[in-house]
Parts: C-alpha cells; structure tokens; sequence
C-alpha cells in the first residue's frame, strides 16, 4: 500500500441539530479522526421559522467539533446542491481530495481509513471517479474482502479528487441526444434496475435538484468507475422525513442496522467491473427498492410528472 495522504472532510448540515449530533459523534470515533481536516458547511434558513433549528445546528458544531475545524455559515440558503457542488469545489481546488458527509450518517469506524486508503490508490488512476463508502446490502458478498468497481456513483459517504471533480457537468450537456437513445438510457437505469433516466427528466425541467444525478450523469457519460467497499461503512440515519430529499429516489431501500468489522482496503480482484458482482449488485438495488412493487410506484410518480410537466 501506497503512502496515505488524509484527505480533508467536507461535512454539510442543514436544520437537523440531533442528526448531526450523531454524525459528529460516529465521525469522531473513526480511526484517524484525528488526522482530518474537517469543515463544516451549514446552510442559511429559508424562512424566519427555520432559524431557531439552523442556529441549534451551528452550535452543536461548534460545540463537538471546536477547533479541530473550520465553520462555513451562510447567511443565505443556497439549497443542497449548491452547498454541496460550492464546498466540494471549493475543497477539491485547495487540497487535491476531499471527503463528503452528509448530517444524516452514521460511520463505521473504518470509513476514514477505507476511504483515505482507496484515495491513496486509485489517485492517479483516470478512469476512478470516486470512492464510495456506502454499498448496498448484497448478501452473496457478505464474505468478500476485495472492494469492487461498478459503473455507478452514491452520494452516501464518498470522496473524490480535483481531476475527477473538475469534469463535474452541472448543466448535463448532451443529456438530450443521449436520452434518445433507448440503448443509452436502459444502461444509464442500471440495464433496468431502477428508472435514473426518469429523475434525471426531472431534474433538466426543474422540477428536483439533484446534484448527485448530475454527478451520476458526469460518470456514466465518461464511463468512469466507483470503488465501492464489500460491505457498507455508512448507515443512512435520516430516512425520516426530517431532510428535504430523504424520501426520495432510496426511500424504500433496506439497510443493514449495525456494522460488521471495520474492513481494511483490498485492490479489487481485476482492476475493472467484475460482471458477476455488477449483477448481484443490481439485483440487490432491485430487491432493496422494492421490486415490482418499488418499479410500480416509480412508474406512477413519472406518469403524475408527465402530466404535470409544462
């Protein structure tokens, strides 16, 4: 293994002082906690009722973090995605790296040394455009100790560097010439499994804003890669209706309730896409969103979209 550099840590939160409580508290017991640079992103209220809960989650920050970190408070609400794409960018362009959290997960206490180990790694590698600490629960893996590439991003836990993040394509040029190509778009859904196409028409009307199937979209149409780890390091705690997208497009995901022995980073067997892993993957995103049932209400909500749509 390569020398480890610890990549700076870009934490946003919002309005949720109890969750990022937790978040901070399941941060600051990983290993090598205490090598990171971290800098904490709050966003601005919205409205007058949102600044009492804004201002609990800036002193909750301060309060567990001190200095061991840099504050960003904004006066203004920017909305997730312009918080997350301005501090990422902001991040990448000083330091090379960065490591992404949202207020809403819990760490295992091997997710920074996972992740600074497979950024060490991979940090000359072109095609790797991020390293994911969350995975899906696929059962058949629960043995494996490799990490794996797939051809698919998360926004769960990740990291990823400056030459990646500079290819970021927030306005999603060429969206519509590649969305007439039915080949295309059944690949961009995962051959299937689940209906990205669809978010990513709503996103180009305006009607979400996304910045991860932005980011998704940059991946796929570059056919880059993510090295993902053999079993989940990140437990999304904020599928309560508390955020403003955490009944979205995973909301009917099932997750692991606790985690196992924190892994250490292991090369993937073959430095590509290992297609019998890519398919028991797929087929637990299918499992894990609900099956038939979960395509159904995918297919109802793109319908009342249609409808709606200007």
């Amino acid at each position: 293994m390569r020398g480890i550099r610890h990549a700076p840590i870009a934490l946003f939160a919002f309005n949720r002082p109890n969750h990022l409580r937790r978040t901070i508290e399941s941060l600051k017991r990983c290993e090598s906690y205490e090598k990171s640079r971290i800098f904490l992103f709050v966003d601005g209220a919205r409205t007058l009722s949102e600044v009492e809960l804004v201002q609990a989650t800036r002193s909750v920050a301060v309060e567990l973090l001190g200095t061991h970190a840099e504050f960003r408070f904004s006066r203004e609400n920017h909305g997730l995605s312009r918080s997350i794409i301005n501090g990422v960018s902001e991040i990448v362009e000083r330091y090379g790296r960065v490591i992404v959290i949202e207020d809403d997960l819990l760490l295992s206490r091997g997710f920074l040394r996972y992740v600074n180990e497979a950024l060490s790694w991979y940090a000359d590698d072109e095609r790797i455009y991020q390293v994911s600490g969350h995975n899906f629960n696929v059962p058949e893996l629960a043995r494996r100790r490799e990490s794996m590439l797939l051809p698919l991003t998360t926004t769960w836990g990740w990291a990823t560097w400056s030459r990646a993040w500079r290819r970021f394509d927030p306005h999603a040029e060429a969206w519509k010439s590649y969305a007439l190509n039915k080949k295309v778009r059944h690949r961009f859904n995962l051959d299937g499994t689940y209906d990205y196409a669809a978010m990513m028409e709503r996103q180009m009307r305006g009607h979400v804003d996304s910045w991860g199937i932005r980011w998704y979209w940059t991946v796929f149409r570059a056919g880059g890669l993510s090295c993902f780890p053999p079993q989940s390091l990140v437990i999304n705690a904020g599928m309560d209706g508390s955020g403003s997208h955490g009944l979205g497009k995973l909301r009917y995901f099932r997750q692991q309730e606790k985690f196992g022995r924190p892994p250490k980073f292991v090369p993937p067997r073959e430095n590509d896409v290992e297609s019998i892993v890519w398919i028991k993957v797929k087929k637990a995103i299918w499992r894990q969103n609900g099956g038939n049932l979960g395509k159904a209400i995918n297919i109802l909500k793109n319908i009342g979209f249609w409808f709606m749509r200007d």
